[in-house]
């Protein structure tokens, strides 16, 4: 591409050294905006590692959902099981004070 652009400004009656040093003022301004645009763009390496972490919260999500449900299970358990101990606790109360 260089060498075209060179060719091109040489046709055009370009002295040789202003075309060379437009080239090479051309070339570094596409480097330029070449890195700054690559910092901005994910590569397949970036994408897959994305999704394998991705993957790894989910896991960890589904992990906590299942403690939090086991959680809660056994906190309705002893609710009911302090429900009804109470509700004997009562009943016999009652038997003895009459």
């Amino acid at each position: 591409m260089e060498l075209e652009i060179y060719s091109a400004f040489v046709k055009a009656g370009v002295s040789e050294s202003d075309a060379k040093l437009a080239v090479e003022s051309i070339s570094r301004e596409i480097d330029k905006r070449y890195s700054w645009h690559s910092q901005q763009l994910a590569t397949r390496g970036d994408v897959e590692h994305a999704r394998k972490e991705i993957a790894e919260v989910k896991a960890s999500v589904s992990e906590s959902e299942a403690r939090l449900l086991r959680a809660l299970t056994d906190m309705q358990r002893w609710t009911i099981m302090a429900m009804f101990a109470a509700v004997g606790l009562f009943a016999t109360i009652t038997k003895v004070v009459h």
